[in-house]
C-alpha cells in the first residue's frame, strides 16, 4: 500500500521541510548527532496550551514562532548556542491544515533566522485544546553554562530590555488594555530571545535566567539557588513607552512572559557587560543588588518604602 497513513502525510507535508542534519527526514524512530568538539549538549523544554500560554485565535505563524523562541530563551540564559530541536505537537481532530501550514511557517521563519532545525517529535490527536511541547538542544564551552545558583551578596541585579510588556500585551489581546500601536500586543505574540547577549555573558555574570513567570519570583528563584536576598528598585526597572503609559507598575513586575534576561553581576564586571551589551545591541539597566539574608526579595517604591505586592508572579498551580 502507498499511500501514507493522515499522520505521515501530515509530517510529511509540514514538517520534513523543517528537517536539518541529523533527522533523517523525520523518517526514522529518532535523530542522530554529536554536539561540536569541546562543547556540551545544553537541554531545555517548555510547553504552551491553547487558553493558557497563547490565544485560541492568535495567528498560527506566531504561534510557532512563540513556542520557539520561548526555549531559545532558555537558551540564552545558559549562555548556549541553538543546535536543534523536537517537537510534539497535539490538536484536535477538526483543525483545519491550513493552520498546520501556517504553523509550520512560522518555524520555518524563525529556524532561518537563528540557525535552527527541526531533529524529530510526535503528532497526536487530542480531544481538549492545541497543546505544544518544544525540547530544545544547544551547546556551550565546557564548564562555561550559566547557572542559577552563583550570585552572591554584593552583586548587581541587572535586566536585558524592558519589563512588563508581555504581561500587558496579554491584557491588550483580551481587550483590557488599549493598545493603539500594537506593541504591547507584539511583545506578549513574539518574545526576543537574548542570545546575542546571553554568549557574551560568561566571565561576566555570575548567575542568570530568563523572566517568564514575573522579575520578582524569578529573581526569588536566583535567591533560593544562591542562598541570597535582594533587592530591586521599582523606578529603576526599565519600561517601555507604552507600559509606562499604561500606569500598571506591579503588573509589569509580576505579570511574565517577558524573556528577558536577569542577571548577577559583580561591579567589578560592570563595564564588561556593558561592552557586551553594545556588542550585542541589547541594552541592560542596573535595578537593584544581592545581599546577604534569607533567601527573598524586597522591592522598594520610589519613596524607600517596602512594595507590598499582592503576588510574585505566575504559577499554574495557585
Amino acid at each position: 500500500m502507498s499511500d501514507l497513513p493522515a499522520e505521515f502525510a501530515l509530517i510529511a507535508r509540514h514538517f520534513r521541510p523543517l528537517a536539518g542534519a541529523g533527522a533523517f527526514a523525520l523518517t526514522d524512530d529518532a535523530a542522530v548527532l554529536a554536539p561540536p568538539a569541546g562543547r556540551e549538549l545544553v537541554v531545555a523544554a517548555d510547553a504552551m496550551v491553547a487558553g493558557v500560554h497563547f490565544l485560541p485565535d492568535d495567528p498560527a505563524d506566531l504561534v510557532g514562532r512563540k513556542l520557539l523562541r520561548t526555549n531559545l530563551s532558555d537558551l540564552a540564559a545558559m549562555g548556549a548556542e541553538p543546535l536543534g530541536y523536537l517537537m510534539t505537537v497535539s490538536a484536535p481532530r477538526e483543525t483545519p491544515d491550513a493552520w498546520f501550514a501556517a504553523f509550520a511557517a512560522g518555524l520555518a521563519q524563525d529556524q532561518a533566522a537563528f540557525g535552527i532545525t527541526l531533529l524529530g517529535g510526535d503528532t497526536t490527536s487530542t480531544p481538549g485544546p492545541v497543546s505544544l511541547s518544544l525540547t530544545i538542544l544547544g551547546t556551550v564551552a565546557r564548564g562555561a553554562a550559566l547557572r542559577r545558583n552563583g550570585a552572591r551578596a554584593g552583586d548587581g541585579i541587572w535586566v536585558s530590555g524592558t519589563i512588563g510588556d508581555g504581561a500587558l500585551g496579554l491584557l491588550a489581546a483580551t481587550g483590557k488594555l488599549d493598545d493603539p500601536t500594537g506593541y504591547l500586543l507584539d511583545r506578549y505574540r513574539l518574545p526576543r530571545p537574548r542570545l546575542a547577549l546571553g554568549r557574551r555573558l560568561h566571565g561576566i555574570a555570575s548567575a542568570a535566567l530568563d523572566v517568564s513567570d514575573g522579575l520578582v519570583q524569578d529573581i526569588g528563584h536566583l535567591c533560593r539557588e544562591s542562598g541570597v536576598a535582594a533587592e530591586i528598585d521599582a523606578a529603576d526597572v526599565p519600561l517601555s513607552a507604552p507600559a509606562r503609559a499604561a500606569g500598571m507598575l506591579e503588573r509589569c513586575l509580576t505579570g511574565g512572559d517577558d524573556y528577558e534576561l536577569v542577571l548577577a553581576v559583580p561591579p567589578a564586571h560592570e563595564a564588561a557587560l556593558h561592552e557586551a551589551a553594545r556588542a550585542a545591541d541589547i541594552p541592560v539597566t542596573r535595578i537593584g543588588g544581592f545581599r546577604p539574608g534569607s533567601p527573598h526579595v524586597t522591592v522598594r517604591a520610589a519613596d524607600g518604602m517596602e512594595m507590598r505586592l499582592e503576588k510574585g508572579g505566575w504559577s499554574h498551580f495557585t
